[in-house]
């Protein structure tokens, strides 16, 4: 499932952006989806909170911090302390995939005290405008196991919530800090 805008151009190109960096191979036990956010903020400003794989506290509500094994790199594995509230405490998340040029994060959960099995996700940022001004188009799509007792709907109901509500805070996070770099501009002027 693809959220997408208003615009059938716009939906073009976000369909266009899933079929070329969103593929997942989705088993018969699985569940699939794709998610968009548009942001008021250009590019590089989301990709600094974005590529920060030792850092998703940064923009991620459920995250309350996070400790990098080794170096940062692919292969690197992250455990991420969840907050408290979900069905969860910690999370291992090993990066799959970091392209600084095409604006694009894969990782894999590799263990955790949570149900969320063999899930991976692609997470990718492309330049738009929006009224006017740089903004970022992002796409997050994930696939995971559905976990026993559980159906496809119920388990990319709650896998897409946690989604939205990541993007939502990152487009909070990213267009104040856009609004905060354009104030200094003009007073720094």
């Amino acid at each position: 499932m693809a959220l997408t805008g208003d615009d059938d151009a716009t939906d073009s190109s976000e369909n266009s952006y899933i079929r070329k960096h969103h593929k997942h191979e989705v088993r018969d036990n699985q569940c699939s989806s794709s998610l968009v956010k548009h942001i008021k903020a250009p590019v590089h400003l989301v990709w600094s909170l974005v590529r920060r794989f030792d850092q998703p506290q940064k923009y991620k509500p459920f995250v309350s911090g996070c400790n990098v094994q080794g170096d940062l790199e692919i292969g690197s594995v992250r455990e991420v302390c969840v907050r408290s509230g979900l069905p969860a405490t910690t999370s291992m998340e090993r990066l799959e995939l970091l392209d600084e040029e095409e604006h694009i994060l894969g990782i894999k959960i590799v263990g955790g005290d949570h149900r969320l099995r063999n899930y991976s996700s692609i997470i990718t940022l492309h330049p738009e405008i929006l009224d006017g001004r740089p903004g970022t188009l992002v796409i997050e799509s994930f696939v995971v196991d559905v976990p026993d007792g559980n159906t496809k709907d119920e388990t990319c109901y709650f896998v897409e919530a946690l989604i939205k509500c990541n993007l939502k805070s990152l487009a909070d996070v990213s267009e104040r800090l856009s609004v905060q770099d354009r104030t200094e501009s003009i007073v720094g002027a």
